[in-house]
């Protein structure tokens, strides 16, 4: 039962911090709206709200703000048109989008984003590039009661007839989570990704062949931005995840012990990543020319390196484009290198040259590499060097319910002997196009 209380800022400020929440009912005397309710819980918050018996006898409660936000003059004018159209025999997801003002599918997004998805998810930023990638320009704008099932279905469909089964279905999976919030939140009443099934999912097992390491190390010595070259070298030596390669802080690495402490993984278990000879030599040539906290700075709001996916691209165009050269001159040909050319422009003439000549471009370009691929070489060759599923999974911090308690019991010296073995075999791989590295070219002083 409601406690009765004359609503006005003063009466309402004083209230204390009830240790259970506790209503209070308007009884403003002839202001009052009868069925207008102050909700006060234990952390002092108190929203206004309306309740009141709808048609069919059910209780319908339609909150309609924070005080002091919402004054208790706009609260009583906010209950009397909802007792209003409810009378009017409107059902009660009418009556909050017209009390709240319906929100788009765009502005719902921006509210999943501070509420919920910047407090509770890491990869938040991964909704906001899919967001901005496949669902701000068809949907972005649709009030939430308009965002039909088709709709939905119709991104999914494009998305996967793209090519990228995997990322429709995450796109799916985001649309389905910020309906899920904006009723929760009582915004609107359906899910319209309800229902719409995922694709078959397949495991990824691409990793870096030894006919193509060479290749890739050649392309990467080239790579003129020394930061994006080491960042993709040391993603490959710890086989660490992306995010926490980019965010490596100085403190958080002992050159001495050759160890790199990760506070906070994808999974949330700390790890410990043995370094190998190669990566201690390429972080002591770093901490040389060190000038902040983090070993791959960047000008993004976090400080350190943010998005390496142009450098990523130019590993792969650079290839190409000496792959191509090389078939050109070949065939009898010559290819014009011109001063100050871009990559891409460069690689574009290429391909238009190696057209007119008829000469096959097939295996040219090193095909369908992501940079988590990179994490997955390290497993991959310390797998081919005899190295045991366990401490592959202590190397890379991978928890399964079966093998969890088996990584806890391996110390570091299996570990650190099994990464330095598969990093000794990629060199032994490589061959003389690792004497252009960084830390070859100093070993050999």
């Amino acid at each position: 039962m409601a406690k009765t209380l004359n609503f006005t800022k003063e009466s309402i400020g004083a209230l204390a911090a009830p240790e259970a929440r506790t209503e209070y009912a308007d009884g403003g005397g002839r202001a009052s709206v009868n069925g207008l309710l102050l909700r006060v819980t234990p952390t002092g918050v108190k929203s206004f709200c309306v309740l009141k018996r709808i048609k069919g006898g059910k209780l319908e409660r339609f909150t309609l703000g924070r005080f002091p936000d919402l004054t208790v003059e706009q609260a009583r004018r906010k209950a009397t048109d909802i007792l209003s159209t409810v009378a009017a025999g409107d059902n009660p997801a009418e009556v909050r989008r017209k009390v709240r003002g319906e929100l788009t599918f765009a502005q719902m997004f921006e509210e999943y984003l501070r509420r919920h998805a910047k407090v509770n998810k890491r990869t938040w930023n991964e909704d906001v590039q899919r967001f901005e990638d496949y669902l701000r320009a068809p949907i972005g704008g649709k009030k939430l009661s308009k965002v039909e099932r088709r709709d939905v279905r119709a991104i999914h469909e494009g998305i996967t007839q793209g090519g990228h089964a995997t990322t429709a279905n995450r796109v799916l999976a985001l649309i389905s989570s910020v309906f899920g919030k904006a009723i929760e939140w009582e915004y609107t009443e359906a899910n319209p990704a309800t229902g719409i099934k995922h694709n078959k999912e397949r495991s990824r097992d691409r990793f870096i062949q030894s006919d193509e390491l060479p290749r890739f190390f050649a392309s990467l010595a080239e790579e003129p931005n020394d930061t994006m070259r080491d960042f993709f070298l040391l993603a490959l030596l710890t086989g660490a995840r992306r995010g926490n390669v980019a965010a490596m802080r100085w403190a958080d690495v002992s050159l001495e012990r050759a160890e790199w402490r990760i506070e906070r993984t994808k999974n949330d278990d700390p790890q410990t990543v043995a370094l190998s000879p190669e990566a201690v030599q390429l972080l002591t040539d770093r901490k040389g020319a060190a000038t902040g906290d983090y070993v791959f700075p960047g000008e993004g709001a976090n400080g350190h390196l943010a998005e390496p996916k142009s450098a990523w691209r130019r590993i792969f165009d650079r290839d190409e484009l000496t792959q191509l050269v090389a078939r050109i001159e070949a065939s009898g040909a010559t290819f014009e290198v011109r001063d100050g050319e871009s990559t891409s422009r460069g690689l574009t003439r290429a391909r238009e040259q190696a057209a007119k000549l008829a000469i096959r471009t097939d295996g040219a370009r090193i095909p369908d590499l992501r940079i988590h691929d990179l994490r997955r070489t390290l497993g991959s060759w310390q797998a081919a060097a005899g190295a045991s599923l366990a401490v592959i999974g202590k190397s890379l911090n991978h928890r399964t319910v079966s093998a969890t308690a088996i990584y806890a019991r391996l110390n570091l010296d299996p570990v650190r002997e099994s990464v330095t073995r598969a990093t000794s075999a990629m060199m032994a791989a490589v061959g003389d196009a690792a004497d252009v590295l960084p830390f070859k070219q100093r070993s050999q002083r």
